[in-house]
């Protein structure tokens, strides 16, 4: 288990952290959210022990993470970090890269962990390429199969597909995170995207004014979002009298007394966004079909 007991963490006189407490368990994919400059990235960092803390305790199991002041090397044999510089050797090929820190001694379980790791990547056209011939999010996926080549226990994630596009990058969620639950690794993950989150992550940790604001299961997070915050997260959201409505939680009736104007509609494929000023302020639904602008409509609330 992993236990972190009130971090706090500074950048000189300027706080980043306060009073940061949670554990995550053995294989746990937990996720962690917030604003640019919440501290996400600074709070695996500090998982990971490449800063010293101001305040407050990490320990992994009987292992108390510590910083660079008492150790020479910043990291930990059973933890890896993969941040959003990768790090990675451009002059020789992927499989080389993933298999650089895996024993000699047995050449042939080094290259079958090496596919492996390639397959769960879904890299395995590209793996006699070297690596600085190979795109952004190529790259991003090599290091990911590195991190993962010596079985660390837990396993830290900084907008891990950030650079990977959209062609691929449902189908290398599904793969990689599958495989972190099949071999019992704990994952934590900085993330902005819902999808990162949403179908993968067993709880979510949000971080707000330096501190967490929400710690609980996505579901039951997006079901009762306790602040815009919150609600951005997930997607569209209204605050209609004091009330969080999603977009997809307004519906058009016959008549109610949300009476809207239409303002602009969004074509997303599968519906619209329809943009409506309601009493002055700009309000969003979904909608099947495209709307008129400057038509009324009448709306209702269905959660």
């Amino acid at each position: 288990m992993l236990n972190i007991s009130h971090l706090s963490f500074s950048y000189g006189k300027t706080i980043v952290l306060k009073d940061i407490s949670f554990e995550v368990k053995q294989g746990e994919n937990v996720a962690i959210i917030g604003e640019s400059g919440s501290g996400k990235s600074t709070l695996l960092k500090l998982l990971y022990g490449e800063y010293d803390l101001n305040g407050g305790q990490i320990f992994w199991k009987d292992t108390e993470i510590l910083g660079p002041k008492y150790n020479l090397v910043v990291g930990y044999d059973f933890m890896k970090y993969v941040a959003q510089e990768f790090d990675l050797m451009p002059f020789i090929t992927v499989e080389e890269n993933i298999a650089k820190h895996l024993s000699r001694f047995f050449p042939e379980e080094a290259q079958q962990r090496v596919d492996e790791l390639i397959k769960v990547v879904q890299l395995e056209a590209f793996a006699k390429r070297k690596v600085k011939t190979l795109s952004g999010g190529q790259k991003q996926r090599v290091a990911l199969a590195r991190a993962l080549a010596k079985a660390p226990e837990i396993l830290l994630l900084d907008e891990p597909f950030g650079h990977i596009d959209n062609f691929k990058k449902q189908s290398l969620r599904r793969s990689v995170f599958k495989y972190l639950k099949d071999k019992n690794i704990t994952c934590i993950v900085a993330t902005h995207d819902k999808e990162d989150v949403l179908g993968f992550a067993d709880r979510m940790i949000a971080l707000h004014d330096n501190t967490i604001v929400a710690n609980a299961q996505p579901k039951e997070l997006f079901e009762n979002p306790e602040s815009p915050l919150i609600a951005a997260f997930f997607g569209e959201f209204n605050e209609i009298d004091g009330e969080i409505v999603y977009a997809h939680q307004l519906k058009v009736t016959d008549t109610s007394q949300l009476k809207a104007t239409v303002i602009h509609s969004y074509f997303k494929g599968c519906f619209y966004l329809i943009a409506a000023d309601l009493n002055g302020d700009t309000i969003f639904f979904k909608h099947v079909k495209q709307l008129i602008e400057n038509d009324t409509v009448y709306l209702e609330i269905d959660k």
